[in-house]
């Protein structure tokens, strides 16, 4: 016998042996659940930062799967913020680039393409543009801004209705409410659970009032920087915590605490506005928050006429962290009951669980509060990223990464083929650990909200892990370079400096390859100024 004849055959049997049955079940879509949170700065998430707030249940997410450190937006501010994850695209290419403009319907959205490839989508909380998003088989979102006390939601079946109670918890029990009688356990599904705490004007819940109001928290370094070395930007923008906040809205004193004092209502709203929130509240509610506040008030009257302009600065920042970290003490508790919904329901194994912000915040820093600027806390966000099946626990990531990368890994982790026109990269290779395979160098970031409030100056810029390369320009033409690495709180603007003269000239090549790599360009951007003048005249009238 020629046993050599039959060894082809017998090659092909033992290969068919070893084949999966062919009734075998395929590996499971995961689910994707997408938190984000409105302003939430991540120096105040104990993951990152613990000087100011333990956040246990959003620390869960880092502790078991990834935390990035150089997480970053391509435009610091709400509703571009949210265009860019929902497109994939950067604001000058999906058209939002500022908070007046519409978001352009014709975009394709991620959530449209799981929606078309099988998965249940929902949505819960605050989108902050369009009334009807895109793609969701289930919706209940907040009009605009929203409200923290008794708010109004859109729904998608029963149209707007108001809501009793506090907004994180609110949102918390629909997202509850969904995945335990809605959720169809034969399909995947994404989920999006969007926060607006901790968005100005911050209205802690009634259960965190007291224990917030009587906290004192660190001053952060830079609390009185003068801008000294820097540009006119820093200089003329408006988000000083002292001249710029409002005193009702953001400092809670009460409209007649400011006639008694003699304090203008500067914003011609800030007392109305005030007014508006708290007139929502139940009498229990009002009760409650007059308990706590009614004797700050009090106190301040007394105290004011003798402050100096350092000490009102001093009570402004306790102020402002006293409300701000009072709404996220409310956020940290939700995820934990939607991360203890998963663990309960066998759930955890096969989700892919993100927590982000829209972008970061100013604690104080220089200073300010809100957003803007390319400057770190404002450019930086929060990005923790928990999947048992691929990310390793405890991992810590240093790579440079964006909002702009959120679809495209949504949609390769799923195995959806993204979109050719996304211009994000897929962060699957840096949640398994391949560094390796990871090329970004730099990243892109264009804001254009300008003038409008706080009044911070259209700029563009390059960053990479050492430097930072910013181009103040429309009503200016300035230069702005940060050595990350000798100067993380971005005190000294080297760009005349002669010893940095080869990373400027390298920083500005690297800077035009990336505006022609995501197709911007001067052009462009007189047209977006042009579009904006024109809107701001309209709503001006």
């Amino acid at each position: 016998m020629n046993f050599n004849q039959y060894l082809p055959l017998l090659l092909v049997l033992l290969g068919a042996c070893n084949k999966a049955p062919s009734n075998q079940e395929a590996p499971k879509a995961p689910n994707i659940l997408f938190i984000m949170s409105d302003d939430h700065a991540y120096q105040a998430i104990s993951a990152y930062e613990d000087h100011l707030i333990a956040t246990p249940n959003i620390d869960r997410i880092a502790k078991e799967g990834m935390r990035f450190d150089n997480a970053c937006v391509t435009n610091s501010i709400c509703a571009p913020s949210r265009a860019v994850i929902l497109t994939g695209k950067h604001s000058h290419i999906n058209g939002k680039t500022d908070n007046h403009f519409p978001f352009d319907k014709s975009n394709v959205t991620f959530p449209q393409i799981f929606q078309q490839n099988g998965y249940q989508t929902a949505m819960f909380g605050k989108l902050h543009f369009g009334n009807n998003p895109e793609g969701f088989d289930e919706f209940k979102i907040l009009p605009g801004q929203g409200v923290y006390y008794n708010p109004t939601f859109i729904t998608k079946h029963e149209g707007t209705k108001d809501y009793p109670g506090y907004v994180t918890d609110i949102t918390t029990d629909m997202t509850l409410d969904w995945l335990e009688k809605e959720r169809d356990p034969e399909r995947p599904f994404l989920l999006m659970y969007l926060h607006k705490a901790p968005h100005r004007e911050w209205l802690p819940a009634e259960r965190h009032l007291k224990a917030y109001a009587n906290k004192t928290f660190p001053e952060p370094a830079t609390l009185f920087d003068d801008y000294e070395g820097r540009g006119t930007a820093a200089h003329t923008a408006e988000m000083n915590i002292l001249k710029h906040m409002n005193w009702a809205g953001d400092s809670k004193l009460y409209p007649e605490t400011m006639d008694k004092l003699g304090i203008p209502d500067a914003s011609g709203w800030d007392k109305d506005g005030f007014t508006y929130q708290y007139e929502r509240m139940t009498k229990e509610q009002q009760a409650n928050w007059d308990a706590v506040y009614q004797p700050m008030n009090e106190d301040f009257i007394q105290r004011f006429p003798n402050m100096t302009e350092k000490e009102k600065m001093q009570w402004r920042y306790q102020r402002y962290m006293q409300d701000y970290l009072g709404t996220i003490a409310s956020v940290d508790e939700n995820v934990g009951r939607v991360l203890d919904y998963l663990d309960a329901n066998g759930l955890t194994e096969n989700t892919l669980v993100v927590y982000t912000s829209d972008q970061g915040f100013y604690l104080g820093e220089h200073g300010w509060f809100d957003k803007r600027f390319v400057y770190n806390e404002s450019f930086r966000t929060p990005l923790l990223m928990r999947w048992p099946k691929v990310i390793k626990e405890g991992s810590v990531n240093q790579e440079m990464v964006q909002n702009l990368d959120f679809a495209q890994t949504f949609l390769d982790a799923a195995h959806i083929q993204a979109p050719s026109d996304m211009q994000g990269e897929s962060l699957m290779p840096l949640l398994a650990g391949k560094n390796d395979q990871w090329d970004r160098e730099a990243v892109y970031y264009h804001y254009y909200e300008y003038p409008s409030i706080h009044m911070v100056k259209r700029h563009y810029a390059v960053i990479t892990k050492a430097y930072k390369l910013i181009h103040f320009y429309y009503d200016v033409d300035e230069w702005e370079l940060y050595d990350r690495e000798k100067d993380p709180q971005e005190l000294k603007n080297v760009i005349d400096d002669p010893a940095y003269a080869t990373i400027v000239a390298d920083l500005k090549v690297q800077l035009e390859e990336l505006r022609v790599k995501y197709k911007d360009n001067d052009e462009l951007n007189q047209q977006n100024i042009d579009r904006y003048l024109k809107v701001v005249q309209q709503e001006a009238k």
